[in-house]
């Protein structure tokens, strides 16, 4: 960032430019060389008027397979090895003098690899004249009887352009005639024999619609820049065979109007294309070449001709150019012959050969770097900073590519197999300019006086000369001729020198030489006043004619003002239908983003609504099953209150059973009793006490209609068996079982001794422990739920705090297994000795032998599991 020093007026900001919203692409044109003599295989091939197709040549592998590849490049216009230097010019160059002719810029570069035709294509050869001396030709042809005189139009030194009044520029043709003659090349002999052939009036072109109000003047420059610096080829220095002073660089500047210039360039100002082309010779010869292997006269800097038009219009006369600067309008058409990229490998190139082969391909890099971020820019939408000061090229002409006016490239190739690499980058990036978008130039606005006036003085001049021979009086150019020999037939004056006091002759001589001069004098005047009367009854004649004319002019200006009316109405109209069109748009693009917007809301909530109707497909299929699974559940409960029921009433029925058999035997051994005391003789034993039987399990197995009771078992009952877990030890254990686990009820439980019961892990009781195990549930494939002990060991970490590593995994299961029928039927026997009743259900031992099933040949280990079966009994 500079700093503004203190004192300094600062630069005024550039003026405002007309937008202009409409863009057109970059035109790039291909041209084809024809193929040398020394070359026998051929990759590129014209299909049609627009494409051409590039061949891989022999032993050139273009893909991963090994394979061949022929790639198609498009382009505004290809033209082929037939086509003529005027048909290149016609399509490429005449739209840019037309613009140029027109008050707007161009830029015409041509590209391409080294021996590809450049040059030729930009200057052509004898006979064969190139874009730029037929350029010259058009310009001049087309401004011939309208150009200025020389010195009228005066550069500045800040890249502008005054005006000067035919005086000044009198004084000014004066003192450079005096000091340094203007070579005149008029004349095609005087032109050097090697660039005569090139400048073909008979050929040329010549522009419609230029201004034939206006006053033109062209000034022509030419400058190299070699190595990334810009000398001036135009620029005369006084060369001096013992130490020759090297060529100063120049540098690049901005004017007012922030567009670049090079600052000390000699802009020369010429009347014909003759004399233009000699300068542009004069300065080729100091251009930079070398002989290299691709090329005998090889460019070794890039070229640019800028030819400059100012135009300024007529004064109200038509007689002299308006002397107001604000009216005067410069264009300019730049022609660059860019130097050709090279391989060092392929050139042979050494020393100062390899840093100017260096040099040129960074400029050319530069400028393709440019030209990629431009097109970024364009097509993403992104704002990144273009280096157009990376490189001289670039920097002079970053106007052309910010929209001041228009860009054509012409890319050159070489059909030969050797330059197929080079060819085919040279193609891509060609392509990648033509998407390249430059906004299209304004038209310039035109003055305010009534067009015509050069026409209507000259048109005067003649009708004058016409009345005036009509009338048989004298002409303008028989009056000149008249004075003219009046003025040379008065008699000489006799000499007045007196040496004599008494000479008598002298001096009447002299009287008579005077009297006879002022007879003569007095003669002309009266022919002069003759003339003047003539000419001024001429003059009232052509007064009330052009009274009359102007009478005519006056109606038709009137109409014009009436049309002119209507064409601002039109235009007033155009302008609201184009503000209503550009509405519309705006609307419509509005109209396109929301509905972009609600298509994307659209999708989006489809997309929701498809992984809610899942979410909601999976919460019913799981819906289902858990109604499935309470429906086992009371269908279970059910079967097991049913069973209750029924030991409640077996038992029921098998106590009262007991109670009528305790009664029937009481009652036997009293009967016995009774009936021994009544036996005679026999005396009676004493009592003793028995001790009830105790009933069979066949016995106590309750059958329909049984008279004889069974007695009450009484057995002991024991205590529910818990499983010690593989945990229980002598450490301490963390013992985590998070709050949404569910109790489900089973027999066998996981005991953990010295353990502390979390329901979430703290820093605090992992340090008090050595030992950490976690209850997980999930739901098993057959709907089950599935209990992991997950268990793992603490340690401690090197900055203080507690780690886990997990070392077993224990998985408990829970199976049906053993369950007996609700109903016995009638028809079935007693159930086989040992086998368990439904009374036996009720004895905690058979039990837990039915409930508690180990794999055989299981460990108790990482792995094993627990069947526990789901419907149990209350003892």
């Amino acid at each position: 960032m500079m700093r503004q020093a203190k004192g300094k007026t600062p630069r005024r900001p550039a003026p405002k430019k007309p937008s202009n919203n409409q863009k057109d692409p970059v035109g790039v044109y291909c041209r084809v060389r024809p193929l040398g003599v020394e070359d026998k295989e051929c990759c590129i091939e014209v299909i049609s008027s627009s494409t051409i197709q590039l061949h891989a040549p022999e032993g050139f592998k273009t893909n991963r397979n090994g394979e061949y590849k022929e790639t198609q490049y498009s382009f505004k216009k290809v033209f082929g090895v037939s086509v003529s230097q005027i048909e290149l010019f016609e399509h490429v160059a005449k739209p840019l003098v037309d613009d140029l002719l027109h008050g707007k810029n161009g830029l015409l570069f041509t590209y391409g690899v080294t021996g590809s035709g450049k040059t030729f294509t930009m200057t052509g050869s004898p006979g064969q004249g190139g874009l730029l001396p037929r350029s010259l030709n058009m310009i001049f042809q087309s401004i011939g009887p309208y150009q200025a005189k020389r010195y009228v139009f005066k550069t500045d030194d800040k890249n502008g352009m005054e005006v000067q009044n035919e005086v000044d520029a009198l004084l000014e043709r004066q003192r450079r005639e005096n000091s340094l003659p203007i070579p005149k090349t008029s004349s095609r002999q005087k032109l050097d024999p090697e660039i005569a052939d090139m400048i073909n009036p008979e050929e040329a072109f010549e522009a419609e619609g230029v201004d034939e109000d206006s006053s033109f003047s062209i000034f022509v420059s030419y400058i190299e820049i070699y190595n990334n610096y810009i000398y001036d080829l135009l620029e005369e220095t006084q060369e001096d065979a013992i130490k020759p002073k090297p060529p100063q660089s120049k540098t690049l500047r901005e004017d007012q109007n922030h567009n670049m210039y090079v600052a000390g360039c000699m802009e020369v100002e010429v009347k014909s294309a003759e004399e233009a082309f000699q300068v542009f010779w004069r300065g080729q010869k100091k251009r930079k070449v070398a002989n290299t292997r691709l090329n005998r006269e090889s460019s070794r800097s890039h070229s640019v001709f800028i030819i400059k038009l100012a135009q300024a219009p007529l004064d109200a006369d038509g007689d002299n150019v308006l002397q107001d600067r604000n009216q005067v309008t410069v264009s300019q058409l730049c022609l660059v012959d860019l130097a050709g990229s090279e391989r060092t490998g392929r050139t042979g190139a050494e020393g100062t050969r390899i840093r100017e082969a260096g040099n040129i391909n960074q400029s050319l890099l530069n400028l393709r770097t440019c030209i990629e971020i431009l097109r970024e820019n364009q097509m993403c939408g992104t704002n990144r900073m273009v280096p157009y000061r990376d490189s001289k090229v670039t920097h002079l002409f970053k106007n052309y590519f910010d929209g001041e006016g228009k860009v054509r490239m012409v890319v050159c190739v070489n059909p030969k197999a050797d330059d197929y690499e080079e060819t085919l980058l040279v193609m891509r990036f060609a392509e990648m300019t033509q998407e390249v978008e430059v906004a299209r130039p304004v038209d310039r606005p035109i003055c305010g006086f009534t067009p015509g006036r050069r026409q209507r003085n000259q048109a005067f001049k003649e009708e004058l000369s016409r009345r005036l021979e009509e009338r048989g009086g004298p002409t303008d150019r028989d009056v000149q001729t008249v004075m003219s020999h009046l003025v040379h037939s008065l008699p000489p004056l006799p000499s007045c020198e007196l040496t004599d006091p008494n000479d008598d002759i002298t001096l009447p001589r002299l009287i008579e030489a005077l009297q006879n001069r002022q007879r003569i004098r007095q003669t002309m005047m009266d022919e002069y006043n003759q003339t003047a009367n003539m000419m001024r009854s001429m003059l009232q004649d052509l007064d009330s004619n052009l009274a009359s004319k102007d009478n005519f002019i006056h109606e038709q200006n009137g109409q014009l003002i009436e049309k002119d009316k209507i064409i601002q109405n039109n235009k007033a109209e155009i302008e609201r239908l184009e503000k209503k069109t550009k509405t519309q748009e705006h609307k419509i693009e509005i109209l396109q983003k929301t509905s972009k917007i609600y298509e994307d809301d659209k999708r989006l909530l489809q997309q929701e609504l498809d992984t809610r109707e899942q979410r909601l497909h999976r919460e019913q299929s799981e819906k289902r099953r858990m109604e499935q699974r309470m429906q086992g559940v009371v269908t279970d409960t059910q079967y097991k209150w049913e069973k209750e029921c029924d030991r409640r009433v077996n038992a029921m029925q098998l106590e009262m059973q007991n109670k009528l058999w305790v009664k029937d035997e009481k009652l036997k051994q009293l009967k016995a009793i009774v009936t021994e005391s009544k036996t005679p003789g026999r005396p009676d034993p004493p009592p003793r006490q028995t001790q009830p039987k105790r009933p069979s399990r066949e016995e106590r197995v309750p059958a329909k209609r049984s008279a004889s009771p069974s007695p009450v078992p009484t057995t002991t009952p024991l205590r529910p068996l818990h499983r010690r877990s593989r945990s229980a030890g002598g450490e301490k254990w963390v013992d985590h079982k998070p709050s949404s686990n569910l109790d489900l009820g089973t027999v066998l439980q996981p005991v953990i001794p010295n353990a502390i019961q979390v329901s979430a892990p703290s820093e605090k009781a992992l340090s008090k422990c050595d030992r950490y195990v976690l209850t997980h549930q999930e739901v098993a494939s057959d709907g089950e739920i599935e209990t992991k002990l997950i268990k793992g060991e603490v340690m401690k970490t090197r900055g203080g705090g507690q780690a886990v590593q997990f070392t077993d995994i224990e998985t408990l299961k829970q199976e049906l297994t053993g369950v007996p029928s609700r109903k016995r039927k009638s028809s079935e026997g007693k159930p086989p000795s040992g086998a368990p009743v439904e009374g036996d259900w009720t004895d905690v031992e058979t039990r837990c032998s039915v409930a508690v099933e180990m794999k055989a040949g299981s460990k108790m280990g990482p792995g094993y599991e627990h069947h526990g079966i789901t419907k149990r009994r209350k003892p």
